[in-house]
């Protein structure tokens, strides 16, 4: 091969490969000096990387670069999609981090409303929160703390680094909404009664239901749980 026709193949193969996507042999015809042979140099080229790890594929009149066929498996890629908690998730994954062990049931005293089962499913899915054991009290309902990976994903070495009253209100985080205030009177009451739970169809979506008035569980002790959802 003639120099001329050399610097015609290095143009094409740079052409090729900062292409965003696959090119008919116009367009690269276009891109090329004239009285290039496109076609004869596309043949070429495709030699050249028959056995290197990308090949120069044609599909459907167009060219494009390739992985080679034989290396696919080895260049397989499992990537983890992050997925955006919703508030109610937010809210529930805070309370269980700060009142552990808690019921659902003291759950949804704090937020004031009622809790969709989604919720639990969700977190207790991405390994942040487990089942701690049951109340013993009236219908033994399942206790919620968080799991080894809550720490190891929020970055923290102890749940003694959660961030403290003082400096959740410096950051402007603390939700000063009435409810929070019975936050502070969990585990001094008693009962069994549980509030209407929020439309399970619609995914971890945001629950409304307000929270039927009931007293929360005391916290005489737990008990290994049976199911981790079970109440």
């Amino acid at each position: 091969m003639n120099e001329v026709n050399s610097q015609h193949l290095r143009l094409l193969e740079a052409v090729l490969f900062a292409a965003s996507e696959p090119l008919d042999e116009m367009t690269i015809a276009i891109r090329l000096p004239d009285g290039a042979d496109v076609t004869a140099l596309l043949a070429k080229l495709a030699r050249l990387y028959e056995n290197r790890g990308v090949n120069l594929i044609r599909s459907g009149g167009h060219w494009a670069f390739h992985t080679a066929p034989d290396l696919a498996a080895q260049l397989r890629v499992h990537t983890s999609v992050p997925r955006k908690l919703s508030r109610a998730a937010i809210e529930t994954l805070a309370i269980i981090a700060y009142h552990q062990p808690v019921t659902r049931a003291e759950i949804e005293e704090i937020r004031g409303v009622g809790l969709s089962k989604s919720t639990l499913d969700i977190l207790f899915e991405a390994g942040w929160i487990g089942p701690k054991g049951r109340r013993r009290s009236p219908g033994r309902p399942v206790t919620w703390g968080t799991a080894a990976s809550f720490l190891h994903d929020f970055g923290l070495d102890s749940l003694e680094d959660l961030p403290g009253i003082d400096e959740l209100k410096a950051a402007g985080l603390l939700d000063k909404r009435p409810a929070i205030d019975i936050a502070g009177r969990l585990g001094a009451k008693s009962g069994d009664d549980h509030p209407p739970e929020a439309d399970d169809d619609a995914p971890d979506a945001e629950e409304n239901t307000p929270a039927q008035g009931r007293e929360a569980p005391g916290r005489a002790g737990e008990a290994p749980a049976d199911h981790p959802h079970a109440e």
